[in-house]
């Protein structure tokens, strides 16, 4: 179950912080080959002092810290695809160079993954892992 987590030094609307989630999840399924029922993705607004990151230029154009939980089994060029596509995003809904975002990736087995009515697998190419069981 990917946690999907950006913390941003701007202020989008609700709708399109939902919007983007939507995005993100599609994206998050077509690059990791599954399904997007069980990602679960959060947009954090920030002043714009509070996000400083040493790289960025220009914080007034926007600053982007983005951290993804995911399950381990995952080829480093879907990772790499993964991080490019957010970045991509970020830029096009936001207006947040992609110059100005860090994005930082942390690996768990399935177990480490929890829901109410089971404990996720390992990651295996294109499977879902809510499927009925």
């Amino acid at each position: 179950m990917p946690h999907l987590v950006f913390d941003l030094n701007v202020s989008p609307p609700d709708d399109a912080r939902a919007r983007f989630g939507e995005e993100i999840a599609r994206r998050f399924g077509e690059i990791m080959d599954t399904g997007t029922d069980h990602v679960a993705v959060l947009v954090r607004a920030h002043s714009r002092g509070s996000l400083t990151l040493g790289l960025a230029k220009d914080t007034a154009r926007g600053v982007a810290l983005a951290s993804a939980d995911l399950r381990l089994g995952r080829t480093k060029d879907q990772e790499r695809r993964l991080c490019l596509a957010f970045m991509d995003e970020l830029e096009r809904w936001f207006g947040v160079p992609k110059d100005q975002v860090y994005v930082v990736l942390t690996r768990h087995d399935g177990p480490e993954f929890q829901l109410v009515d089971r404990v996720l697998p390992s990651w295996s190419a294109g499977e879902d892992p809510l499927a009925p069981r």
